[in-house]
């Protein structure tokens, strides 16, 4: 199965949440690449500009990830980008 070979990745805090249950805004982004290895989740590992992420090519969903080489925060979230870079949960 071919895999896509970089994604647009969204540092998103979900503690900004608004009324609505909209997500806050991203706070921060950042363009991986496919490292060719498998993740300790079982799907591809992809890494770049301080962030590492084992993706579900096939529903592009973010199953572990480390920012600057840690765990991310509570309160956050880091999800891909749509194609068009915008939030993908707007």
């Amino acid at each position: 199965m071919s895999h896509p070979q970089n994604y647009e990745l969204l540092l998103i805090p979900d503690h900004s949440r608004t009324r609505t249950g909209a997500p806050g805004r991203p706070i921060r982004s950042a363009v991986v690449a496919a490292t060719g290895e498998t993740g300790a989740s079982g799907y591809p590992r992809y890494a770049g500009e301080g962030m590492e992420a084992d993706i579900d090519p096939e529903t592009r969903t973010v199953e572990a990830v480390l920012i600057d080489g840690e765990e991310l925060d509570p309160g956050m979230s880091v999800q891909v980008a749509r194609g068009d870079g915008s939030n993908p949960r707007a």
